[in-house]
């Protein structure tokens, strides 16, 4: 798991399951899950993610943990504060990228928006039910393969029919988006000791930076260059890694 995404699909998929207690390794994608009966009924709903699933080990646990003490007001709070901040920057990068004809500030607000949909669909599945979770997944995933191809869409036409962008408004944006995803990163390092969410949460943040940097640099290289090519080339990037995080949350069975 590299992001919160993939771990909430993971947590849907085997949330109607009971007596399931999950652990996730980050750092090693790996989870560790307690279950009653077979593991092969654990290992089927996984393998329909296509997330490269598994069964690694197996064994009897003589005392099954318990699961962790509820922690869903603070991590509502925090997951409210990443939403307002990813729709916020949503909103105000794909109006400045229209403006500044910048592919690059159009796909990174599609990346804000997918961030924000992952944020959004972990709220509203709290408390219902399985199949209303999968149907708020599906959602969030319809919308964001949606924006992901206008994203590329867009890249395509302005290679094929020109575009001028603006680097001083890229990079300007970009500096705000940067701001804007160190706020982020530094509220989930603050709650990554709440569980695995949060330290998914962060590592998801830090890919966000990396996309923000991207833009500021394609910005210099317009502004050095004198050609749209950086720009063409960081909105392509950003629209295909936004499409493949569609595809994920699509596959979710």
């Amino acid at each position: 798991m590299d992001c919160p995404s993939e771990e909430n699909l993971i947590r849907m998929a085997l949330r109607d399951l009971p007596d399931v207690v999950l652990a996730f390794d980050l750092a090693q994608r790996r989870l560790t899950v307690q279950h009653p009966g077979p593991a092969e009924a654990v290992l089927a709903r996984l393998e329909r993610l296509n997330l490269g699933a598994r069964l690694a080990h197996t064994e009897p646990v003589a005392q099954p943990s318990a699961p962790p003490a509820s922690t869903d007001a603070t991590e509502s709070r925090v997951l409210w504060t990443l939403l307002a901040i990813n729709g916020a920057m949503f909103l105000l990068e794909i109006g400045v990228g229209i403006v500044a004809q910048s592919t690059g500030l159009l796909a990174d607000a599609m990346d804000m928006f997918a961030d924000a949909a992952v944020y959004g669909v972990a709220l509203f599945a709290v408390g219902r039910s399985a199949a209303r979770k999968v149907q708020a997944a599906h959602l969030a995933g319809w919308l964001q393969l949606t924006l992901a191809l206008l994203a590329l869409a867009e890249v395509g036409r302005r290679w094929v029919q020109g575009s001028e962008p603006v680097s001083a408004l890229m990079m300007g944006v970009g500096v705000v988006a940067l701001v804007a995803n160190v706020a982020c990163l530094w509220l989930a390092a603050r709650h990554r000791g709440l569980g695995a969410h949060m330290k998914a949460s962060y590592i998801f943040s830090a890919n966000d930076v990396l996309a923000n940097l991207g833009v500021i640099v394609a910005g210099l290289l317009v502004a050095w260059t004198g050609s749209r090519v950086p720009d063409l080339v960081i909105g392509g990037v950003i629209g295909l890694v936004v499409l493949d995080g569609a595809r994920r949350i699509l596959a979710l069975r």
